[in-house]
């Protein structure tokens, strides 16, 4: 077999990435990957298959609320979920094929099967065993189980059969109130579906500025979603192709069952590291079942090194990303690193919801003095132009020295004007940079400068 410098496991986001960035560097890459498609769970059932559907019941949604007072007569759509599963495969085939165009350009290995590591510097795919000077594991994570409910990925599903419904289900059970359960509920309730969201917590989307939270759910309710909250779920099983989900309430332990069409399981996800052999490889893993590493991705192990959801730190695609470009660049004698505190995070529902850097509730808990920026989308003009002029967006700043802590925006493309906020913490910014930085008009974006100003003397349209 071919000796490398680098073998990569897995090919999700964190593993191409890395493989390529290897390859761009002169390393002799390899990656392994099991599926019959590259780009992992983001690619094949994950982000993008997510964002094509967010998408289309989108349209669908504007067709059915906002055409007519545009002047936009005549009858809204009707839903061809076939269609719509066709469409979506479509995206998903695009992007799979296109990091094998890339694999291709840059003379990365692609080594179909499922890997075991019998020692440092030995990959086993198949009958085959591979040498590699380093080893980097990828392997991403899956959805995490819950005790009692009944998975079939037909009527009670992960966020992977959630993306092949058969049909457009008339009720759905959403379990849990994070990013995968709230994107997916609301696509399926802009398509018809009554959807019932059951949250553990006393709040949706935990870890989030508890101002973002209170006005997301707010507005999601009044997109049709129920929630229950603090409630904890018991069992989901299936009969006749219905599901039954039995939840007990908190605040008084009293038990409630519900009836639905499809249940979706969306309580978080967890490292998957099964058949790697790690046990027998002697590498050390955390209390969570991640693989721990140190400052440089390098595991107990001399040699193998991890990425992305396999090792601590949110489950994030971009995340894992950062970090495979960090690992190739310091295995190629590079100063490879990842700035954690810049890291942003995005809910892909329509309103989008951003946030980077601190919540106040984490500088209050540091005992940091800062300052609350905040604009609301309702006086931004395009917004109001565009129908999406719900949410606002709230810079923090160091009460002292103006620079920027973190940022906190709910409302249209809150995704993409997140970054202006992350390169200006990137550089150490104060918010009266940003607030000195013209923007065009009329743009999302000038509500970034607003609540910028509003660190200062205050916003010029509010």
């Amino acid at each position: 077999m071919a000796n490398y410098d680098l073998i990569v496991i897995g090919s999700g986001p964190g593993g191409y990435v890395c493989a390529i960035r290897a390859a761009q560097l002169g390393l002799k890459v390899a990656c392994v990957e099991g599926r019959e498609t590259l780009g992992g769970t983001c690619l094949n059932v994950g982000c993008i298959p997510s964002k094509a559907l967010l998408h289309a019941s989108h349209q669908l949604h504007e067709a059915e609320h906002n055409f007519a007072a545009m002047g936009l007569k005549g009858k809204a759509p009707t839903v061809d979920w076939k269609q719509m599963l066709t469409y979506k495969d479509d995206v998903i085939g695009q992007n799979t094929k296109g990091i094998e165009f890339l694999f291709k350009k840059n003379k990365v290995d692609w080594i179909k099967g499922w890997a075991t590591i019998p020692a440092a510097g030995k990959v086993k795919v198949g009958d085959d065993t591979h040498e590699a000077k380093n080893i980097v594991i990828a392997s991403g994570s899956e959805a995490a189980s819950l005790p009692g409910v009944e998975v079939d990925e037909k009527t009670i599903v992960t966020s992977t059969g959630a993306l092949t419904l058969g049909k457009v289900p008339k009720t759905m059970v959403v379990i849990g109130a994070g990013v995968i359960g709230l994107e997916l509920g609301s696509v399926y309730a802009r398509l018809g579906a009554e959807v019932t969201v059951i949250e553990y917590l006393d709040v949706i989307t935990p870890g989030m500025d508890n101002e973002v939270q209170r006005s997301f759910k707010r507005i999601l309710e009044k997109q049709g979603l129920t929630f229950v909250m603090g409630a904890a779920v018991q069992s989901a099983t299936t009969k006749g192709g219905k599901a039954t989900v039995t939840y007990k309430l908190k605040k008084d332990d009293s038990e409630a069952t519900i009836e639905a069409d499809a249940v979706l399981l969306a309580t978080g996800r967890k490292p998957y590291t099964q058949g790697l052999g790690l046990d027998d490889l002697g590498v050390k893993m955390t209390d969570r079942g991640q693989i721990a590493t140190d400052g440089h991705y390098a595991t107990s192990v001399a040699g193998v090194y991890a990425i992305g959801d396999a090792i601590e730190g949110p489950m994030l695609a971009h995340k894992a990303e950062d970090e495979g470009m960090a690992v190739a660049e310091i295995l190629a004698g590079q100063a490879g690193h990842v700035n954690y505190g810049v890291i942003p995070g995005v809910i892909y529902t329509h309103p989008e919801v951003a946030n980077v850097g601190k919540t106040e509730e984490q500088l209050k808990e540091d005992g940091r003095a800062y300052k609350a920026g905040k604009f609301a989308f309702m006086g931004n003009g395009r917004a109001k132009a565009n129908f999406a002029a719900d949410g606002f967006v709230k810079i923090l700043a160091d009460k002292e020295t103006d620079r920027i802590l973190g940022a906190h925006i709910i409302g249209p493309a809150a995704g993409d004007l997140i970054h202006e906020i992350c390169v200006a913490m990137e550089f150490g910014a104060a918010a009266e940079d940003l607030a000195r930085t013209c923007h065009a008009h009329p743009t999302y974006s000038e509500a970034v400068r607003e609540a910028a100003l509003a660190c200062g003397d205050g916003p010029i349209h509010s």
